[in-house]
C-alpha cells in the first residue's frame, strides 16, 4: 500500500465540515475589516526565502524543501507566507495603487521538521499583512484583527503576549550586550545556540530547550535598549490595546523566529493546546519590501495555524459541525428510480439537502442507512405513487409517513422544520 508522506495527512470528510465552517468565517470576518484575499504560487525562486525570511533561520537553513528544476532555477515549496506576498505587493505594484494596502491570505505550507501534535511537514495557515502606515495604530488593527477573529469563533483562554524589538540602532545595541552575557556561558549552550551566538544571538532568545531558557532569565532585556522613539510607538500600541479592552502581557525574550521583525512582535497563545501553545504569531517588518528590491515601506501582519486553531477549537460549541442531510429518497421499482432522480434534482433546487439511494436496497435497509445520515425526512416512491403522482413522506424523528402530491412536496417540506 502507498501511504502518505511522513509529516503530512489526508483531511477527511468527517473533518472538511470543520475548516470550511473556519475558511467561511475567516473571508467574512476579513471583509469587515476591510481586507481583501490574496493568492500566490505554491512554489517561489529560493532566493525569496533566503533574503526574506533570513539564510540563518532554522527554517531556511534547515527545513526548507528546494531542488534544481529543469531550466536550473533553484526553487521552494513556501515555508511561510509573508515572504510571497512581500514579493507580490512589489511585483504587481500595489503600493503604487493605494497608499495603504490590506491583503490576507489562506495557504498551504511546508517545512520539514519533526512532526508533533499540530505540527506537520505540509500545514496551513491565514493570515493578514498591512502595508503603507508606519504608526502604532496599524499595529493595533492587525492584532485586533487576530484577536477579535479569535474571540468570534468562541475562544476564551487565550493570551496576547507582546514585545517591542526595537530599530536596527536598538537591536545592534543590545546584540553586543547579550554576547558579552552569554560568552562565559557558552559551554552550557547547545550547539545550536552556540552556532546562533556568532550569526545572530538574537535568534538564542526564541530557544525552546529548557535549561536554555533558564539561564536567560537574567540576561539582558532588549526594552532597555529601546531608542526614545521605539519606545514611544510601543508605549502606544500597549495603551491603544488597554482602551480596546484586549489583555496582553509583555514578554521581554520574545523576537520571533524569523528576522525580519522590527519593533511590535506579538504572538497569541491558547491553554487549549498544551506545551506548544501557539495560536499564531506576527509583528512588523518595515524594511522587508525594500530588503526585496522594493520601495521602502513600512508593514506588519500576522500568520497563523489554522491545524493549531482546529486543534484549539473542534471540543467546543464552535466545533460543532451539523453535517446531517435534511431528505433521504429511496425508488422501490424499476419505474420509480427515475422519478426518485427527478426529485431529488427538485428538492435541490429549493435548497434542501438530498441524498438518494444508489444501492437498491430494501425500504427497511434504505431508512437504516436514513437513520445513519440523520436524514429528517424519508420519501419513498413507489409504482402506486407514480400512478398517484405522489410520495410517501416519511417523518424519521416521529416515525409518522403520510402520503403528499407532487406538486405539493416543496411546499410541505419548507413549513417542517428541517
Amino acid at each position: 500500500m502507498i501511504r502518505t508522506v511522513k509529516g503530512t495527512h489526508d483531511i477527511l470528510p468527517d473533518k472538511t465540515g470543520l475548516w470550511q465552517k473556519l475558511e467561511t468565517a475567516l473571508h467574512s470576518f476579513m471583509r469587515k475589516y476591510g481586507y481583501s484575499e490574496i493568492r500566490t504560487p505554491m512554489f517561489e525562486k529560493t532566493e525569496l526565502f533566503k533574503r526574506g525570511v533570513g539564510e540563518e533561520t532554522d527554517i531556511v537553513s534547515k527545513e526548507m524543501y528546494s531542488w534544481v528544476d529543469q531550466s536550473g532555477d533553484n526553487l521552494t515549496l513556501k515555508p511561510e507566507l509573508t515572504a510571497p506576498v512581500v514579493r507580490a505587493f512589489i511585483q504587481n505594484n500595489l503600493g503604487g495603487q493605494a497608499s495603504i494596502s490590506r491583503v490576507y491570505y489562506k495557504d498551504a505550507c511546508f517545512r520539514r521538521e519533526r512532526p508533533q501534535k499540530g505540527r506537520t511537514r505540509q500545514f496551513h495557515q491565514f493570515g493578514a499583512e498591512l502595508f503603507g502606515s508606519p504608526h502604532p495604530e496599524a499595529d493595533v488593527e492587525i492584532i485586533c484583527l487576530v484577536y477579535n477573529f479569535y474571540k468570534e469563533l468562541g475562544l476564551k483562554d487565550i493570551l496576547l503576549k507582546i514585545n517591542s524589538i526595537g530599530s536596527e540602532e536598538c537591536r545592534n545595541n543590545f546584540r553586543k550586550e547579550l554576547r558579552n552575557y552569554l560568552k562565559p556561558l557558552l559551554p552550557k549552550l547547545t550547539e545550536t545556540s552556540q552556532a546562533r551566538f556568532e550569526k545572530n544571538p538574537l535568534r538564542i532568545l526564541d530557544t525552546k530547550v529548557e535549561h536554555e531558557q533558564e539561564l536567560l532569565k537574567t540576561s539582558p532585556k532588549i526594552n532597555d535598549f529601546l531608542t526614545a522613539e521605539d519606545q514611544a510607538h510601543f508605549e502606544s500600541v500597549t495603551s491603544m490595546l488597554t482602551k480596546l479592552d484586549i489583555a496582553f502581557e509583555i514578554d521581554p525574550l520574545m523576537v520571533r523566529g524569523l528576522d525580519y521583525y522590527t519593533r511590535t512582535t506579538f504572538e497569541i497563545t491558547s491553554t487549549a493546546l498544551g506545551a506548544q501553545d501557539a495560536l499564531c504569531g506576527g509583528g512588523r517588518y518595515d524594511k522587508l519590501v525594500e530588503s526585496l528590491g522594493g520601495k521602502p515601506t513600512p508593514a506588519i501582519g500576522f500568520g497563523a495555524g489554522i491545524e493549531r486553531l482546529i486543534l484549539a477549537i473542534e471540543n467546543t460549541e464552535a466545533g460543532k459541525i451539523d453535517d446531517s442531510i435534511q431528505v433521504y429518497i429511496t425508488a422501490l421499482s424499476e419505474k420509480a428510480r427515475t422519478q426518485a432522480q427527478v426529485m431529488a434534482n427538485d428538492v435541490r433546487k429549493n435548497d434542501f439537502t438530498v441524498t438518494i439511494d444508489l444501492l437498491r436496497r430494501s425500504l427497511k435497509s434504505n431508512l437504516r442507512e436514513a437513520n445513519r445520515l440523520g436524514a429528517k425526512i424519508a420519501i419513498i416512491i413507489g409504482d402506486d405513487e407514480l400512478v398517484n403522482h405522489s410520495v410517501q413522506v416519511k417523518d424519521l424523528t416521529t416515525g409518522q409517513q403520510k402520503e403528499i402530491t407532487v406538486n405539493k412536496l416543496i411546499e410541505y417540506l419548507s413549513n417542517l422544520d428541517l
